[in-house]
């Protein structure tokens, strides 16, 4: 194994995703290694494979061809993969998927559920507590239907972090808020990073917000063009 494999919390290698019978080649064979504990952003035009390079790192998807180890191990060797995403991931998505007949409260908690280590009560505070880090303890009862895009986006990061991920995967999260919410989600992932160690992975088209990373990974037609293995910058 070698050193990058072993020294990365996420090692892709010849990854190819192809949809359509290989008609449509949304991955092409590309290597990437993600260094625990930091913030990389990978940059693009769209179509070129962000978000299903995502897909695949979080086991929503699967790779047509190559592998990818989380902590050196395969993942496809890790059963059942919904037990690696609920463990290990934190997902925030440009369009929050938030449940709109839930409060924001009740829907930072869904993670939670199938975890018996939290009491209904223990769910709760923990939901309420990182509300407030997101500026949204005042909303906390309101529906989704009741509170601001950039609200519910915040409420998104949020719901993300209830599990104490390992990896966040954040997937052109500032793409559809205003300025102020832009850098309320941004602030908060780099604070995962300097304070818990959590390692962040975020697909963006804003330069502001590459530069606020570690490292930046630039794609095109599938394939990694600059930073996909070696340490951060």
């Amino acid at each position: 194994m070698s050193s990058d494999q072993i020294s990365s919390l996420i090692y892709a290698e010849n990854i190819v995703k192809h949809y359509d019978n290989g008609l449509v080649k949304a991955l092409d064979g590309l290597s990437l290694s993600i260094e625990r504990a930091t913030v990389t952003a990978i940059t693009g035009p769209s179509g070129c494979g962000k978000s299903t390079l995502l897909h695949l790192i979080g086991g929503l998807d699967i790779p047509t061809s190559g592998r990818i180890l989380f902590n050196g191990k395969p993942l496809n060797q890790i059963k059942p993969l919904s037990l690696y995403r609920n463990q290990h991931i934190g997902f925030v998505f440009q369009f929050h998927h938030l449940l709109p007949t839930l409060s924001l409260l009740e829907n930072v908690e869904l993670p939670l559920l199938a975890d018996k280590a939290y009491s209904r009560t223990q769910r709760k505070v923990k939901a309420a507590r990182l509300l407030e880090e997101v500026g949204l303890g005042h909303r906390a009862n309101f529906l989704v239907t009741e509170v601001s895009g950039g609200e519910r986006q915040r409420a998104t990061l949020a719901r993300a972090l209830v599990n104490d991920p390992t990896l966040i995967l954040a997937d052109e999260p500032t793409g559809s808020v205003d300025s102020v919410n832009a850098a309320i989600v941004v602030e908060a992932l780099i604070s995962r990073v300097k304070n818990f160690g959590v390692t962040v992975l975020i697909t963006t088209h804003n330069e502001q917000v590459a530069n606020q990373t570690d490292k930046v990974i630039s794609m095109r037609d599938g394939l990694i063009v600059e930073g996909g293995l070696g340490s951060v910058n």
